[in-house]
């Protein structure tokens, strides 16, 4: 595996034996074919905190909230409910970060995956980024295969730029390596216009949510 760090001093992972990565989470989810894999999707911020305002005035808190939502509904629609997913919030309230690794530990979930959006004084500023824990942890090597998959299905299919899947010491990260592979989505820039017009239309978050629940890996049996 081949780390650098870049002058903001988050560390981007370059290469990693993804071929052993792979087959490693495939037994893992390949354990228990009886038991519905449990999801827990985190919606960043809420309540007060807004997170990123977008250049439409868009406020992260709601776009990555509806997104939560349309992965719950087209988990039920269209999957057939196969997997157990819940959700750190369901409204607009602010959830202590600590609560929402809680969440995932006490439901013994199987995958952690907190959504948010960025922002950036330059509005040419674009893409998406994936972070995993900069902690060691049981399921660091676990996370980092989960960010690529993320990372490569939304680049693909929605023509994102890719900014790489990165380590950072972001509090749900650093609690829940150790009992599940999770990951920290940047699913774009809302100080973009191309990007934060993105999420206005419905059938782009019902795309996004499709994407993210057709993981390989969480299709595995």
């Amino acid at each position: 595996m081949l780390i650098t760090e870049n002058l903001r001093g988050v560390t981007t992972i370059k290469n990693v034996s993804l071929i052993i990565l792979f087959l490693k989470m495939c037994f893992i989810f390949g354990q228990g074919e009886f038991r519905k894999k449990i999801i827990v999707i985190d919606p960043g911020h809420g309540g007060k905190d807004p997170g990123a305002i977008g250049v439409n005035h868009f406020q992260e808190k709601d776009v990555v909230l509806d997104v939560a939502k349309e992965i719950v509904r087209l988990n039920q629609v269209l999957f057939m409910d196969k997997f157990e997913i819940y959700l750190t919030r369901y409204t607009d309230t602010m959830i202590a970060l600590g609560d929402r690794a809680k969440l995932a530990k006490t439901l013994q979930a199987d995958i952690f995956v907190s959504l948010h959006c960025n922002h950036a004084d330059n509005p040419k500023a674009k893409g998406v980024e994936v972070y995993v824990s900069k902690r060691e942890g049981i399921y660091q090597e676990d996370s980092i295969w989960l960010g690529y998959l993320f990372e490569k299905s939304i680049t693909d299919k929605l023509g994102f730029k890719s900014r790489g899947v990165k380590f950072a010491n972001f509090q749900v990260l650093r609690q829940t390596v150790e009992f599940c592979p999770s990951v920290l989505l940047e699913l774009g820039f809302l100080s973009n216009f191309t990007e934060s017009n993105f999420f206005m239309d419905p059938s782009n978050v019902l795309t996004l949510g499709l994407l993210l629940l057709n993981n390989p890996i969480l299709g595995s049996n």
